[in-house]
C-alpha cells in the first residue's frame, strides 16, 4: 500500500498519561475509567478514542457508499460504541463494537443494504474484520 497520509501521535504513561498528535492539533490527558478500577479522571481514553475514529471513518464510508448508488442522505447520526471487557481465552481484555446508525429518510432495507456495504469498504472494517465483533444496528 501506498500511504496517502500518516498520523502520528505520542503516548506518554498509557492509559494515565496523555496523548498528542505531531502537528499538535490533538492534545488530552488519558484517565482510566473508573469501571476498569482506574480513578474515571477527566481525561479521555482508548475506548473514547476509538470509537470516534471508528465512527468519523464509517460515516464517510456510508456518505461515499450512498454517492454512488444515488442516495441522498441527510442527518445521519452515527452512535460508535466500543466495549473492552475480559477475555476468556487468555484471561487478558477484547473489544467489541455496536455502530448505531440512523439514517432519517431512507428506507430500512435500503438503509441497512447501505450499512453492510459502508461496513465493507469503510478501512477500519477492513483493519478489524475477524479480530473483534461488530455489529451493525440500523436505527
Amino acid at each position: 500500500m501506498e500511504a496517502l497520509y500518516t498520523a502520528t501521535t505520542t503516548v506518554r504513561g498509557g492509559r494515565e498519561g496523555s496523548v498528542t498528535s505531531s502537528d499538535g492539533v490533538l492534545k488530552h490527558d488519558l484517565s482510566m475509567p473508573k469501571e476498569l478500577g482506574g480513578s474515571g479522571g477527566s481525561g479521555t481514553n482508548p475506548e473514547q478514542l476509538f470509537a470516534a475514529g471508528y465512527g468519523a471513518c464509517y460515516e464517510s464510508a456510508l456518505a461515499n457508499i450512498a454517492r454512488k448508488e444515488g442516495v441522498s442522505l441527510h442527518d445521519v447520526e452515527i452512535n460508535s460504541n466500543v466495549m473492552i471487557g475480559k477475555d476468556e481465552s487468555d484471561g487478558g481484555f477484547r473489544l467489541a463494537v455496536r455502530m448505531d446508525i440512523k439514517l432519517p429518510g431512507i428506507e430500512r432495507s435500503k438503509a441497512e443494504d447501505l450499512a453492510k456495504k459502508a461496513h465493507e469498504f469503510c478501512p477500519y472494517s477492513k483493519a478489524t474484520r475477524g479480530n473483534i465483533d461488530v455489529e451493525l444496528n440500523v436505527v
